[in-house]
């Protein structure tokens, strides 16, 4: 791998040794390699290209994460619940009331809210979380998109040109997801959160799909699901346990809690797939997980594991206890039962 960090070159000596002066000026000396190909792939745009178009797209991107990146990296310690839903949900309606209750009360058990900064589910969401406890990430839009009155710091409010860059910082940054009825957009939203978990490319969530009592937003939303994608063999049974639908707040909130209950984070190295633990199961818990679970496994068992070399190299929850498998990289909706279960048993 440093083999190939070491050729990715621009092929012109005098174009190289300024990039390597440059990243070591620049960089942190554990990123250094990093900020090396980030500068040469900027060098082969500029020379590559004289279409201002893809130039002025690259750069706002990178200047929009960078900037997230900064915004959020002092709060990278805190739960954090992204919010989606309607811009359009009238202040009057039952979803709006709901939205705010259950931001107020998940923002008491120390998780920071993000929105899409918008009004309609997105100012329930603000105006519900403790005072300083929200971000927003608002899109420019020629309507209907003017940040909401009740984001209380403005550093916290981020304004985005493209939704892609969007999208990635409402994953990146938060450890839970909770949809409220709404249209395109949050449909959009909540199909690719489960997209990016069913196929790995995000790491195992809450995924909540909330409504009142007597709505059939979600449950309708779940028939076509189930008559269209899962009878056609276009998902499998198991993607229904990537998501819950509920309908009260307490039941969101302890959904979320359990989640984390036991179960901290995962780590995928060398071939194995970790599951680092905030508590030790029992003998019990881990026999009934190997017979549970056996078959989104390659071969082996679930077992008890010290830290990873890896891990331990780079100081990642070193004192927490783990559980490593050989995980298929396939069926993550067993995955995510496995974590419930693991949850629920310890």
């Amino acid at each position: 791998m440093k083999k190939n960090h070491r050729n990715y070159k621009i092929g012109e000596k005098n174009i190289d040794n300024l990039i390597n002066k440059l990243a070591k000026l620049s960089a942190f000396p554990d990123t250094e390699d990093l900020l090396r190909e980030i500068f040469t792939t900027v060098a082969k745009l500029g020379k590559e290209s004289n279409d201002r178009g893809d130039l002025k797209l690259v750069n706002n991107a990178l200047k929009e994460l960078r900037y997230s990146f900064k915004v959020f990296s002092p709060y990278r310690n805190f739960k954090k619940v992204v919010i989606f839903g309607s811009a359009r949900t009238k202040r009057s309606s039952a979803e709006y009331k709901m939205v705010e209750e259950f931001a107020r009360k998940i923002s008491a058990k120390k998780y920071m809210i993000v929105t899409g900064g918008g009004s309609g589910i997105m100012e329930a969401g603000n105006k519900g979380a403790s005072r300083g406890k929200d971000f927003a990430l608002n899109i420019h839009l020629p309507y209907e998109q003017e940040p909401n009155p009740y984001i209380d710091e403005k550093e916290k409010l981020i304004s985005f040109k493209y939704f892609f860059t969007r999208k990635l910082i409402f994953i990146k940054e938060t450890d839970a997801t909770v949809l409220f009825p709404g249209g395109f957009g949050t449909l959009d939203e909540g199909f690719e959160i489960l997209t990016l978990i069913q196929t790995g490319k995000s790491k195992p969530r809450p995924i909540i799909l909330m409504e009142p009592e007597g709505s059939t937003y979600w449950r309708t939303w779940q028939n076509f699901v189930d008559k269209e994608l899962a009878r056609n063999g276009f998902i499998n049974r198991n993607d229904f346990s990537l998501f819950r639908i509920v309908n009260s707040i307490a039941e969101g909130i302890k959904y979320i809690e359990d989640f984390y209950k036991i179960y901290h984070s995962i780590r995928y190295t060398s071939g194995l797939t970790i599951l680092r633990l905030n508590k030790t199961p029992s003998e019990e818990t881990i026999k009934f997980l190997n017979k549970k679970f056996k078959d989104i496994l390659t071969g082996g068992k679930i077992l008890l594991s010290p830290p990873t070399e890896e891990e331990t190299r780079k100081g990642e929850c070193v004192l927490l206890p783990r559980l490593a498998m050989n995980f298929n990289y396939r069926d993550y909706g067993r995955l995510c039962e496995l974590i419930q279960d693991l949850n629920r048993l310890a």
